[in-house]
This record gives structure tokens, C-alpha cells and sequence, in this order.
């Protein structure tokens, strides 16, 4: 197939457009920046405008190809909330529009589990309805409605699938581990409550290959959501624990009390948007119930219907973190 991939200058864009390239197909790449991969055609633009000059912008990116994987977003904690609309649901309905004018016949949009989080325990759910009047954030509520609005595109000819990879992480992630690295470095990163909430994640390299699973089965999946994860639930804690041991910094044992951190989360949002910081703030409500707060996903579904299971466990994941942190060492 000829297959476009939208955010591939991204932690995971880039690992689903290696991933497709690797199997034999024709990859083009849209994103404001070079995806820094070799064999696949980079093209610049924004999902938000459909100015095209030859041999640039979204109309170019389209023509031609077979498949959309849609993963440009804008992914944060806190930011202005048009900006957000303006990405992930307008850059959403741009892409969608694109894609069906220039035929395209597969189309995957990348999505999140937060859509359907609306604040309580997940414990073995599959992948509940998209509900941007519950889902928590400016992020969660965008992603909620673009996923909304790239399903009821789904037909015949246009055979849309959404997928939700469940907190991607991996060597190089600058969003997630990094983050959690840096903070518990310096002594800022605490547990709430016991740490023992029960999460799910995902290892880039699995999250790509599911991705890139869907793509493959959007013939007969189309019109559906699916969670993507390890399939290996822990305590927070203990993945605190294993991304901190990978870097060789001491994992964080002070405790906050979860109530106290979703209440220190709203102030520090408030703060946030009167008067932003240059990072990402060092907590949020939804930050703060994401890390005390149970959430796995029943995986048989995704597995059976995709035709796909994860090749990397979590433990190998944290050598092959820790190999990445010897290496820069």
C-alpha cells in the first residue's frame, strides 16, 4: 500500500512510519518538521490549513495514497483550549476531508484511552464509547470528539478504524519518561496515595505494531475502537520504579494523598492558564487522577480482531531503557 502517516516527527509517529516502511510499503510522511527517517517521502505542512503549493501541503500529502494513519496532535497537560480545537478536532475534520477527496480507502485515527476516562477506576474494561462531555481536559475532550467525528466518516469506500495505545513509552520519549526521570532526578516526583493503583502501558515498539495491525485489518474492523496496551497491568508505583531503575535514578518513595493532589492539580491548572509556565505543569487534576486512579483494559477483543499480540514484555522494555540510558552514558 501507499500509506501517509500524519505526526511522524513524533515519539510514536516516527515508530509507526518505521514500522509500515519496514513492511514493504510506500510511506509518506506530513508534519511540520522532517520525520528524520530514511526511505519515506517527508512532507511540510499543518493539519490546519489546506494551502497547498506543488509538492507541499495536505492535498499533495493525500494524493495518491491508499491509507491514512492520522496521529498529528497536540498533546499536552494544559494550553489555550482553541488551540486544542483547533488541532485535534479542526486539523482532525481537514485531515478526514483530505483523505476522502483524494480517494483514500483505509483510514486510522490514533486516539487515546482518556476519551472515555471520566475521572473513576477503569479495571478491566474494553474500549468504552468516546465522551467528550465526560472526558477530563482540553486534551481528553478534543481527542474525545475528533475520534467521534473520524468514526462517522466510516463507509463502504472509507474505511475508518480508532485506535487508543494506552501511555507509550520507550527510549527517546521526551513526553513520558523523561519527564518522570527528570522530576524524580531532582527529588519532584511523588507517589500518590500508595502507589498501588493498578495501570496498563504500552512499549512504543507495540503500540506500532498495533497501529500498523489495524491498518491491516480496517477491512473488516472499520467503524470500531480499540485499546491497545502491554496487556500487563501494575502498580504505579512499580513502573515508576522500573523507568527510574532504567535511567539509574532512585525511584520516588515520598507520598502526597491522592485527594490532595487532585486539589493542588485544579489550583495549579487555574495558575496555568492566567499565567503559563515554559513546561508542562508539574501537576494537573487529570495528571494527578491518571497516577492514582486504576486503569486496564481487557485486551482479548483488540488481540482477536487485529490479529496482533505484543513482542516486547514490560521487563524487556525496561532493559532495553536501561541499554538506552548506558548508551548515552
Amino acid at each position: 500500500m501507499k500509506v501517509l502517516v500524519t505526526g511522524a516527527s513524533g515519539f510514536l509517529g516516527r515508530a509507526v512510519a518505521a514500522s509500515i516502511s519496514a513492511a514493504g510499503h510506500e510511506v509518506r510522511t506530513f508534519q511540520r518538521r522532517s520525520s528524520g527517517l530514511t526511505g519515506v517521502e517527508d512532507v511540510h505542512g499543518s493539519i490546519t490549513t489546506v494551502a497547498d503549493t506543488p509538492y507541499a501541503g495536505l492535498a499533495y500529502a493525500v494524493s495518491g495514497m491508499d491509507a491514512v494513519v492520522h496521529l498529528a496532535a497536540k498533546v499536552s497537560l494544559t494550553g489555550d483550549p482553541a488551540e486544542f480545537e483547533a488541532v485535534n478536532v479542526g486539523g482532525t475534520h481537514t485531515v478526514v476531508q483530505a483523505a476522502q477527496q483524494a480517494g483514500v480507502s483505509r483510514f486510522v485515527y490514533v486516539s487515546s484511552p482518556s476519551v472515555a476516562h471520566a475521572g473513576s477506576s477503569i479495571m478491566g474494561s474494553d474500549a468504552l464509547p468516546a465522551s467528550p462531555k465526560h472526558a477530563r481536559g482540553d486534551y481528553a475532550r478534543t481527542k474525545a470528539r475528533a475520534e467521534l467525528l473520524a468514526l462517522a466518516a466510516d463507509a463502504p469506500k472509507f474505511r475508518v478504524v480508532a485506535v487508543r495505545p494506552h501511555l507509550v513509552w520507550g527510549p527517546g520519549d521526551t513526553q513520558l519518561v523523561e519527564r518522570i526521570v527528570d522530576r524524580a532526578r531532582s527529588g519532584r516526583l511523588p507517589l500518590l496515595g500508595h502507589g498501588a493503583a493498578l495501570i496498563d502501558t504500552t512499549y512504543v515498539d507495540n503500540a506500532a505494531s498495533a497501529i500498523h495491525a489495524a491498518l491491516d485489518a480496517a477491512a473488516s474492523v472499520h467503524g470500531q475502537s480499540y485499546v491497545i496496551t502491554n496487556g500487563e497491568p501494575r502498580p504505579v508505583a512499580d513502573i515508576l520504579a522500573g523507568i527510574c531503575g532504567a535511567a539509574n535514578v532512585a525511584a520516588p518513595t515520598w507520598r502526597v494523598p491522592a485527594s490532595a493532589a487532585r486539589g493542588v492539580g485544579s489550583l495549579i491548572e487555574a495558575i496555568w492558564r492566567r499565567r503559563p509556565g515554559v513546561d508542562e505543569p508539574p501537576m494537573t487534576r487529570f495528571l494527578a487522577e491518571q497516577l492514582s486512579t486504576a486503569h486496564w483494559f481487557d485486551q482479548r477483543r483488540t488481540r482477536a480482531d487485529l490479529g496482533w499480540t505484543p513482542a516486547v514484555s514490560l521487563d524487556e522494555g525496561f532493559e532495553r531503557l536501561a541499554a538506552h540510558y548506558r548508551a548515552r552514558l
